[in-house]
């Protein structure tokens, strides 16, 4: 294992390289904005064939946490990526995004980038409106009185309160993560989230756009990348099955495929299967 900083626009960030199997590496853009590396760590697992490279965007986890606002934004977080790229001299790469993380892999291929070999889609969130519309669906689900909760404070503007926090709970045990316990790892400092970068992008609430890529919507140019892609949800994931499978029919070729037993962090909650659906997904690119 191998860690240090990159020098990027805005401040440095933390990467950590585990693993120096011959096979293409794959760089993991994790979820947020504002998450961090640690979620994703079960996927160290592929390093016994390749590279895998972890890192903490800018104002998240280990890296460096800036305050000035303009930072964040798509565009200066797909330029990281090319920094992060050209400091690690990596070439060749494979990508896998989680939730947010898909917005910015998706943003990055847009701009056409050499020496990509394919692209994964976890849980993604490809357009916001739609993401919005989708939530909508899954709020009705939830008990009467939650609801109403939700409502009021989103009408009142006391999306800050510990009324509203304990509603959102019941809303992310259903749609986000649904086991009981977490790992320790989670529990760590550097996994918390950076809030600040949290709400200026997306807003309080997963479910209640109010930032910067509220408007954000790359599904007519999906067909624009011409990658081998994978694309993944779970069975009960705020990314909604049909919404991701529809996505997953703009690219040419691409799969898809849900876990049956998660909502949206199959990595933890489905450990094994996850790594096993990548790893052979990946495998066959390859071939």
């Amino acid at each position: 294992m191998k860690e240090g900083y990159v020098s990027v626009t805005g401040g440095k960030v933390y990467y950590k390289k585990v693993g120096d199997g011959g096979k293409t590496p794959i760089i993991l853009l994790h979820g947020g904005p504002g998450g961090t590396h640690v979620s994703l760590t079960n996927l160290q697992s592929l390093a016994d064939e390749r590279t895998v490279i972890f890192y903490d965007q800018l104002g998240s986890g280990r890296s460096d946490h800036p305050t000035d606002k303009s930072l964040w934004q798509v565009d200066r977080f797909v330029e990281e990526l090319g920094q992060i790229r050209e400091a690690l001299e990596l070439d060749q790469l494979h990508i896998l995004g989680h939730s947010w993380g898909t917005m910015l892999a998706a943003s990055y291929l847009l701009t056409q980038p050499q020496g990509i070999q394919s692209v994964i889609f976890s849980s993604p969130c490809l357009s916001a409106p739609q993401w919005a519309r989708d939530q909508d669906e899954h709020r009705k689900e939830l008990p009467q009185e939650i609801q109403d909760v939700l409502a009021k404070c989103e009408k009142e503007g006391t999306t800050n309160s510990e009324e509203y926090k304990e509603a959102m709970k019941v809303f992310y045990k259903r749609f986000v993560y649904r086991l009981d316990s977490k790992p320790e790892e989670l529990k760590s400092e550097y996994a918390k989230s950076n809030e600040v970068v949290y709400e200026t992008m997306w807003g309080p609430s997963e479910f209640y756009t109010t930032g910067n890529l509220n408007t954000f919507d790359v599904t007519d140019r999906l067909h624009e990348i011409k990658l081998p892609a994978l694309f993944t949800c779970g069975r009960y994931d705020e990314a909604s099955p049909q919404t991701v499978e529809a996505q997953s029919r703009q690219i040419q070729g691409a799969d898809f495929h849900v876990f049956e037993n998660s909502a949206h962090q199959g990595f933890l909650e489905e450990p094994e299967e996850y790594v096993r659906v990548v790893r052979e997904f990946l495998n066959r690119v390859e071939k």
